[in-house]
Parts: structure tokens; sequence; C-alpha cells
């Protein structure tokens, strides 16, 4: 019965992320009809596209809108259009968004190197040299927000806030089940999804999806602990999970208290950065959260940060 379970879990997670995002789209297009202001889900083009030489990899990516720069990173088996199409319009209203198929991901092909946190880091930050990027905010998104955690370690003057959804900076900081739940991910369980369909329909040779399936949780088979570096990092952090994430609210919770968290605002000061617990929220659940989430990241990302309390 256990092992039913946590390969019904993975099944879920394998197939659903696609349709997880078309969930969101629809909630997106219902709530813009009631705050426009909060969720656009029009089709917008992009300024630039193309394909950037960084590290042996030839790294796709497209930029999109005007303004402070902004980089989001993918989940796992995730594309451009999967993890971000109902994202990009509301952001690029006022902001330089950025956006990369990672390593082995959508149009950027694989190479012989392993996939692994630092490395897709070592990359993200040869695309911004590419574009002439100084400094970027940065968005992550499960694998990607581990991706962030390693941008802000490993090229901190490349980071000027960073905004990290769903991710670990421990390979313990998932729940027990989901870490026992990914040796059991195979491509076998993305027959037939939208995820195996994309990659095919990029241009990839079919014939590799299982490999592909196999590299990219092997990042996630080997335990890892970043907890001093990720404690130093100096650029404020917006940490953002569901109250039925994968995350433990402990991991959460340790990097806050870490950060300046921990105390009482009103009598200490706010911290710079924030967390938050979103309610009835899963892990592929909190990409659906886009009207709730867009509004705490754009003030976290434009407030001053003082730590003045606010009084009555």
């Amino acid at each position: 019965m256990k092992k039913h379970i946590v390969t019904s879990i993975a099944f879920a997670i394998a197939t659903m992320a696609m349709l997880a995002c078309q969930s969101g789209r629809k909630e997106n297009q219902k709530a813009s009809a009631e705050a426009k202001d909060t969720v656009a889900v029009q089709s917008i083009k992009p300024t630039e596209s193309g394909y950037s030489d960084v590290n042996g990899l030839k790294m796709y990516y497209e930029v999109y809108g005007s303004g402070k720069p902004i980089v989001l990173l993918h989940g796992s088996y995730m594309t451009i259009p999967l993890n971000w199409s109902h994202i990009i319009p509301v952001l690029a209203k006022n902001r330089k968004v950025i956006v990369m198929e990672l390593q082995g991901h959508g149009r950027t092909r694989d190479i012989p190197r392993e996939i692994s946190y630092e490395g897709m880091a070592d990359d993200v930050s040869g695309l911004l040299k590419h574009l002439k990027i100084d400094s970027s905010d940065i968005l992550g998104y499960s694998m990607g927000g581990g991706v962030a955690f390693q941008m802000a370690v490993r090229h901190p003057e490349q980071v000027r806030r960073m905004v990290v959804l769903s991710g670990a900076y421990t390979h313990d900081g998932w729940w027990a089940d989901v870490e026992a739940m990914y040796p059991t991910i195979n491509a076998d369980m993305f027959k037939g999804s939208p995820i195996q369909k994309q990659y095919d329909s990029l241009g990839n040779d079919p014939a590799h999806f299982p490999e592909f399936v196999k590299k990219v949780i092997s990042i996630d088979l080997k335990p890892y602990d970043w907890s001093k570096d990720v404690k130093k990092i100096k650029a404020p952090m917006f940490i953002a999970i569901g109250d039925a994430d994968g995350i433990k609210y402990e991991h959460a919770l340790e990097l806050f208290r870490a950060k300046g968290g921990g105390k009482m605002g009103d009598i200490h000061g706010l911290p710079q950065s924030r967390l938050a617990i979103l309610p009835g929220t899963t892990h592929i659940g909190m990409m659906q959260r886009t009207d709730w989430l867009i509004p705490m990241v754009n003030d976290f990302l434009d407030s001053d940060l003082k730590s003045t309390p606010p009084t009555f």
C-alpha cells in the first residue's frame, strides 16, 4: 500500500505539472475578469530570443518587457511555456523578464555533462553576462529555487534580491515521503503526458526521453546541504511555500530566522527578508497562486525594505 501511494505521488508530479499550469491559467483568466491589474493572460511576444553559448551549452532564452531585470528559473522537466506563460505577461508590465530553458530542458539540448544545481547556476550567470546584465532579481520555482540559491552563493554580485518558491537548500528539506518518491520516477510515468509531448515537439529525439527523465531526477538522488553558504547570502530573500507543499515548514523557518526573522517586528523592526506560507497550496499548486504571489513578489522587489515597523 505504501509503495502504491509513493508511486501515485510520483505519477502525479510527473504528469500533472503541465496540467497545473493549464489550470493556473484558467484560474487566472477568471481572476483577470475581476482584477485586471493583478493577473494578465494576454499573449505577448519576446523583445529578444535566441541561443547563448555558455559552458558548452547552447542555452535557449527569451526576454520580455523593459525595466529592472528579473530572471525566472523553471522547475524540473518544465519549459518556458509550461512554467511561465501565465506569469510573464504580468511581470513584463514593468520589468525586463529573462527566461531560459536549463540544461537538457526544452530547446536547450543536453550535453555530456551531469546536471547539477551548481552547473545550472553557472549557466545562468553566463547568460546574464551574454545579455550584459550586471545584476538582476532572481525568482526560482522548485528545482529553479535550488538554482537560485546556488546563483546567490556562487555569483552574489549578479543577484540583487531573490524569490524562492517551493525550493530547498538541503536534500532533507523535503518531507520524507517526497525523498522516498524520487527514486521511483521514470519515463513511463510521463507516457502520453503534456511534458513528454512538449519534449518531442520542441525538436528533441523521443528516444532520449527516458535518459532525460533519469538525468534530471538524478540531482535529487544525491545528498546535498548548502545550509552554511545559503545562510550567509547577503541578498534579501522572499521565501514562499505552501501549507501542503513538499518542503518542510521547519526548513523554510530555519532560513528565515537566519535572515533576521523569528522576532516581533513591532519591537525589533522588520527583517529585510520575508516568509510566506500559502494556505491550501500544494507544491504543484504554488504555480496556480499567481493572483496571490505576484502582488507579494512585486511588493518585495519594489520595497525599500526599511526596518521601521508601522505604527497606529
